[in-house]
């Protein structure tokens, strides 16, 4: 049996070096195995599998932005560790606030696209650990406003250390131009969402598909 997996190894290792004369590393061996995984497991596979009618591309799309999501979760939680007042969605209201003197909870929590259960339970934890601060409404008795406390700010500026290189290590091998475009369409795509969670979250997803 060993032998065997050292025989496949072999074979791979040499198709490997005859597609791609220019990688010689380790990883890039690694990578290439990794994307022959994946071609495996193309959505395309399943659906002819069982007859199904779907958007192919756009289910493609779907699954990478999920498993980004995914990653990127992983990656910041791993540069938070030093740092015990914040988790993952703690630092991205941290992070909005920053540019506002005061936000009511709500605005805060549909900046970060929220529902409100989950935003006020994330709010509380800031309030709790000293991050944010919360004050009356003067133009409103039934809102409560929330600012950065000076430890908030301090919080940030360190966190960000470490999460400027999860961003530099988020856009992996991507060269300049790749960025430029992927941040286009990024853009381009979180408008379109902005505006159905602000106009639209209640519609059902047959409503919110005549948009396109």
């Amino acid at each position: 049996m060993e032998l065997d997996l050292i025989i496949d190894v072999l074979k791979e290792l040499d198709d490997f070096r005859k597609n791609h004369p220019n990688q010689t590393g380790l990883d890039d061996f690694r990578l290439y195995l990794n994307q022959k995984a994946y071609e495996k497991e193309n959505p395309r596979n399943l659906t002819e599998k069982f007859d199904l009618d779907v958007y192919d591309l756009e289910n493609e799309i779907a699954k990478q932005v999920i498993m980004l999501g995914r990653y990127s979760k992983q990656l910041i939680r791993k540069s938070l560790e030093t740092h015990p007042d914040l988790v993952n969605e703690d630092f991205t209201y941290l992070f909005r606030m920053m540019d506002y003197d005061s936000l009511t909870k709500m605005q805060l929590i549909e900046k970060n696209a929220h529902e409100k259960q989950t935003g006020i339970e994330i709010i509380k934890r800031l309030v709790k650990n000293g991050l944010l601060a919360e004050s009356p409404d003067q133009n409103d008795k039934r809102s409560t406003r929330i600012s950065v406390t000076k430890k908030g700010k301090s919080v940030f500026l360190e966190s960000m250390k470490d999460i400027t290189v999860v961003s530099k290590i988020m856009c992996g091998q991507l060269n300049k131009k790749e960025k430029e475009n992927l941040l286009s369409s990024l853009k381009k795509l979180n408008t379109f969402h902005h505006t159905v969670y602000s106009n639209f979250k209640n519609e059902n997803t047959n409503e919110i598909l005549k948009l396109i």
